[in-house]
């Protein structure tokens, strides 16, 4: 007999779990990439105990179909692309369809969800990626998503969490740069009651700023909008007294999507020449705008952590 076989789709859940979602806040982000994909004006996250205990993410956006609801929940299932030439022209965050099974398989999660107000909505409750329940519910268009006990079933990564400090360190870092890529978008983000961010929505970058690093901070930047055939820059640099002792402060996003990238943090850094202090950074807020099929995001997440791409 070979010694070939398909992988159980729990365990194949289990193992793309293991890629996807390494702590708290890729789960947070991995949700709030799918409400920003909805259309969503509004994004509201409540996270407890670092979100090991529970995060729940819920958007007024498009919402999900029955017949879809219980599909988004099978790997590699995703409105986002239809064939191969669609990853050359990718405009959404999300897109492979693996969000969804990877943080079921490994939390007890349930989603509530409606695409038409003049129907009821679904709601669907999952454990350790099985469905247990699913009924019909009362529901405003929109999804609400929770997920809790995070890693319930993976003892081994649990045990890898840091300090619930750094956890919501971890996932304001996402939230706000999701917030600064989108300020169309009104965001709040709560830990056990307490606010750590709340955005406005009207459009305006420089309110986000404002609403993450103060508006002390928000004063001193400047407007940056430079063109030419092929890209667009646009956004704030900070004057040069503004500054930071770490580089963290720079966040810059190609299309909307948040970009780690070393050579364009020496580039903004190199353009003070020498106005900054030796080990001081400046703050900036960058979106560089282009023909999407310049850009490859079609990189996996394990990949972009190592390097092998610059997408974030």
């Amino acid at each position: 007999m070979g010694k070939i076989r398909i992988l159980d789709g729990q365990v194949a859940n289990l193992i793309a779990a293991g890629e996807v979602v390494e702590r708290p806040a890729s789960v947070v982000k991995e949700l709030v990439e799918n409400s920003i994909d909805a259309g969503s004006t509004r994004i509201h996250v409540a996270v407890q105990e670092g979100g090991l205990k529970q995060i729940t993410v819920k958007d007024n956006g498009s919402g999900l179909a029955k017949d879809d609801a219980e599909l988004a929940f099978h790997r590699h299932a995703t409105s986002k692309i239809r064939q191969g030439k669609d990853l050359f022209r990718i405009n959404t965050l999300g897109f492979r369809g693996e969000a969804l099974p990877s943080i079921a398989a490994v939390s007890r999660l349930s989603i509530i969800t409606n695409a038409d107000d003049a129907e009821p909505g679904i709601r669907l409750d999952y454990e350790g990626g099985k469905l247990l329940a699913k009924a019909e519910t009362a529901f405003a268009v929109g999804t609400e998503i929770t997920v809790r006990d995070l890693f319930y079933n993976t003892p081994a990564r649990l045990k890898y969490m840091k300090s619930i400090a750094t956890e919501i360190s971890h996932i304001s870092d996402v939230m706000n740069r999701m917030a600064l890529a989108r300020p169309e978008i009104a965001f709040t983000l709560y830990h056990e009651e307490r606010t750590l961010l709340q955005t406005l929505g009207d459009g305006r970058l420089l309110h986000v700023i404002a609403a993450i690093y103060g508006s002390a901070a928000a004063k001193q930047m400047l407007p940056l909008n430079i063109e030419d055939l092929d890209f667009r820059v646009a956004g704030f640099i900070s004057k040069p007294e503004l500054t930071r002792a770490n580089r963290s402060y720079l966040t810059t996003l190609v299309n909307g999507r948040s970009v780690r990238n070393h050579m364009i943090n020496l580039a903004i850094i190199d353009g003070y020449r020498t106005r900054l202090m030796l080990h001081r950074y400046p703050l900036a807020v960058l979106n560089i705008s282009m023909d999407p099929t310049l850009v490859d995001v079609n990189v996996h997440p394990v990949q972009q952590r190592k390097g092998a791409g610059p997408i974030d």
